[in-house]
């Protein structure tokens, strides 16, 4: 009975070392992420923020000092070419008007005296009775007065447009933006013209100007299509063309950026000037191609060294054994076959960054590997190979190092 009981014993003690020896050796089941090859539409976009203008904008000011006397257009006014939109007091310039009217007049008047001396200084010059200084001193006072008279005649004219500047009228079609001055504020015209009014031209058709970063403006060409949001309209899609890539760099803080001019229709006049707008811009795309996840192409399978040597050279190969992927366009992906991984090398394309174009040895619809699943509650001992948690994740899970 004894020699049972300790028979009993050790069988049971051999077969749990048995157990857990294979327990710790056994070669965990991988469970892998996979994805399907897609085909489809890709499109590389460059993005930026802009701010919204009209295509004409006019500041509008005076050329004249004076007083506000009258104001006929206010903020959002529609306004029509050469309309009157306000008047500076003209009772200074009407009295600049009549003063330079009698400066013409007292210069008709001299200029008349002056070529009668001159044609009486004539014949008595020719019969010897005045000396030639006489007749030349009659001949530059003709001169002066006419000179006299051409000056008090611009005077004149001056004074006439003056006038006339104090009626202030919109260049352009349009819509006023903003009004800078109030009735009875004087305004003073001297080496800066002061701003009256802000008019824009028509609305139905702005421009954004797009803020492109230097390391992105190369992908940018005239023609090019944008699409755009802004914050007052959340839910809504406009889209514009690139119309002008300007060449003046601008620095800020060490920063080069470069303006992008996008023509945009506003038939329905929602958008606004000074709006702020989140741009994209297709600068490439492709259709009918084959598509894979982007983390297919950075994904590096686990795979259990059969030696140390082939330990070591899994190290110096990237991870696992396996090789890493090719520079330029060269890439590799994984499928499984009789459950194991294999490589399959491709051509890459086009990337958004969640997607890539490939061509290849390679099938609509094939499966491929993106990862590895890894539970989170395993221990290091029943991780296949000896798997760190949270491989073959976003970011293309490796293999062990």
């Amino acid at each position: 009975m004894k020699k049972s009981i300790w028979w009993s014993i050790i069988v049971v003690a051999i077969l749990a070392g048995a157990g857990t020896w294979w327990w710790s050796h056994r070669e965990a089941e991988i469970k892998w992420r996979k994805a399907a090859v897609e085909r489809g539409s890709i499109q590389v976009s460059v993005t930026a923020t802009g701010t919204l203008q009209a295509v004409t904008t006019v500041a509008v000011g005076t050329q004249v000092s004076g007083i506000i006397s009258a104001l006929y257009a206010d903020f959002n006014s529609q306004v029509k070419k050469g309309q009157i939109i306000a008047r500076i007091d003209t009772t200074l310039l009407a009295a600049a008007l009549a003063d330079a009217r009698s400066n013409l007049a007292k210069a008709e008047a001299q200029h008349y005296q002056a070529q009668a001396e001159l044609k009486r200084a004539q014949p008595l010059f020719d019969k010897g009775l005045i000396s030639q200084a006489e007749l030349d001193q009659a001949d530059a006072s003709a001169k002066m007065a006419t000179a006299t008279l051409e000056s008090a005649k611009a005077g004149l004219e001056r004074a006439k447009i003056n006038l006339h500047y104090a009626l202030i009228v919109s260049p352009i079609d349009g819509i006023v933006l903003s009004r800078a001055v109030d009735i009875g504020q004087t305004v003073a015209a001297s080496f800066n013209t002061p701003t009256l009014f802000s008019i824009a031209g028509d609305l139905r058709k702005m421009q954004v100007l797009a803020s492109v970063d230097e390391a992105d403006i190369g992908q940018l060409k005239v023609g090019q299509q944008a699409s755009f949001a802004v914050d007052a309209y959340p839910d809504a899609q406009f889209s514009g063309t690139v119309s002008q890539i300007r060449l003046q760099p601008i620095v800020t803080q060490n920063v080069v950026t470069y303006n992008a001019i996008i023509d945009v229709d506003n038939p329905d006049l929602k958008l606004m000037p000074g709006m702020t707008a989140s741009l994209t811009i297709a600068v490439q795309s492709k259709d009918d191609v084959l598509l894979v996840p982007s983390t297919a192409l950075r994904f590096q399978p686990p795979r259990k060294p059969k030696s140390p040597a082939d330990s070591t050279r899994g190290k110096r190969e990237g991870g696992g054994g396996w090789k890493r992927n090719g520079g330029g366009n060269k890439g590799r992906i994984f499928v499984l076959e009789n459950g194991k991984p294999k490589p399959i090398r491709v051509e890459t394309g086009l990337t958004d960054g969640s997607k890539t174009e490939i061509s290849g040895e390679i099938n609509e619809g094939d499966s491929i590997l993106t990862g590895v699943e890894t539970p989170a509650t395993t221990n290091s001992q029943s991780r296949p190979f000896g798997m760190q948690q949270g491989m073959g994740g976003p970011g293309g899970g490796r293999g062990m190092r």
